[in-house]
């Protein structure tokens, strides 16, 4: 064992050493030569923390993120493949893979029809082709619910065996891809306005399923080999219990793997008899929990430690929202595009300057407003930030006045409590 220990670590060097000189301009052939030294010994575990450790020695993760493609593609010659754990059918990762094989199927319908599509001069022809692309697109669309899956919960999970790596760079290789859908949309949408529509549709097409392929690469490699080495069956289990809220992408979890819950041991007993004494009245805890799951908004708070505490779960969240994410800090849940303005509130809360930042966003036809409201207690202590967030559509629309009472036809025919 001694061995195995000792050869890890320049093998950890020598791999960290070359991909510093891939990032400084070597030539990839190069980089692969001097890899080949390792003679195929480098498994997923080295792979994340070589990268983990460039970052914690000043690399950016975002020089990270824009070359971590080549990096998995100058490794793969190196990468050991470790014997697969057999999985439950049903089992988180089974169905991470399922799904994957799917996407892998839809992408070939995609680039025979895109070939079809370029290749076609009759307009008829062209257009048929053209819909099946359009129609392999609105299938891949599907793999947001796979990323948030992956962001949310495998990576909340991670964190806490301190890898931060995976939410540092994958998630911004997911929002890449996101963008080349959306992209590739947009192209199609376009569909002869310019001469030199195939073209692009052809570069937006590859680029997308390039990019897809890739990624599905760094899971199966690297991504779900490290979360079956590192999970328990705790955080198995959490996972399992919150995948539904995200979704499924094209394929249904199989039957036969079912996780006892997480456990609650070391949690504080409560009854619905126990309360909170309030300045201005008091409250069973049923209450309070039925009051959070009943209010027409849905409120996020994020203690002085920038780490969340606490959620509420109504029935029809707009961002969706899983016990794994307590206690992880809130820079982690968002993409790492959006973590200089989180940073940016936060550090105003905290130093004063402001008590409410506030952002209005079109989402899936909603009208969605988004609050962040500085939180303080005596003296103008800072104890976190509450974030507040509410479909505005409906009350945008509303014009005149309502005085009587009035029952909408959907409302009145909900079941009564």
């Amino acid at each position: 064992m001694s061995e195995l220990i000792d050869n890890r670590a320049p093998r950890l060097q020598t791999l960290k050493d070359v991909i510093t000189e891939l990032h400084n301009g070597t030539p990839a052939h190069e980089v692969r030569a001097k890899l080949r030294t390792l003679v195929r010994e480098t498994d997923h575990s080295e792979i994340m923390a070589m990268e983990q450790d460039l970052m914690a020695h000043g690399m950016p993760a975002g020089e990270i993120q824009r070359m971590c493609d080549l990096h998995s593609q100058v490794t793969r010659e190196v990468l050991v493949t470790l014997p697969g754990i057999p999985l439950t059918p049903g089992h988180p990762i089974d169905t991470l893979r399922r799904e994957n094989e799917a996407v892998k199927g839809v992408l070939a319908r995609m680039r025979s029809a895109m070939n079809e599509a370029i290749e076609h001069s009759d307009r008829n022809e062209t257009s048929a082709s053209l819909l099946d692309w359009q129609q392999s697109l609105n299938e891949l669309m599907d793999l947001e619910k796979h990323y948030q899956r992956k962001e949310h919960l495998l990576f909340s999970c991670l964190e806490r065996h301190g890898i931060t790596g995976p939410s540092k760079v994958m998630w911004g290789k997911d929002d890449e891809i996101r963008a080349m859908l959306k992209n590739l949309a947009r192209v199609l949408r376009s569909e002869g306005d310019s001469a030199d529509w195939k073209p692009a549709a052809m570069q937006a097409g590859e680029a997308a399923a390039n990019a897809i392929e890739e990624m599905i690469y760094k899971e199966e490699k690297i991504l779900f080999s490290l979360c079956l080495d590192k999970f328990t069956d705790a955080e198995w289990g959490e996972v399992w219990e919150s995948s539904p809220r995200y979704g499924w992408c094209l394929v249904e979890p199989r039957k036969g793997f079912c996780f006892p819950k997480p456990s609650t041991a070391g949690e504080p007993e409560t009854t619905s008899a126990t309360g909170i004494q309030l300045p201005t009245g008091h409250l069973r805890l049923d209450q309070l929990r039925a009051i959070f799951s009943t209010l027409p908004v849905d409120i996020t708070f994020v203690d002085a430690d920038d780490r969340v505490a606490l959620y509420s779960e109504g029935p029809d969240r707009l961002f969706a929202r899983s016990k794994a994410v307590i206690g992880r800090k809130v820079q982690n849940c968002h993409p790492p595009r959006s973590v200089e303005i989180v940073n940016h509130i936060l550090n105003d809360f905290r130093e004063g300057k402001r008590d409410v930042a506030e952002f209005w966003i079109n989402l899936r036809g909603r009208f969605v407003h988004i609050r962040y409201f500085a939180v303080r207690a005596e003296e103008n202590r800072y104890l976190g930030t509450l974030e507040v967030t509410q479909d505005v559509t409906n009350i945008r629309a509303l014009e005149g006045e309502q005085r009587l009472l009035h029952y909408d036809t959907a409302e009145a025919q909900k079941p009564q409590v």
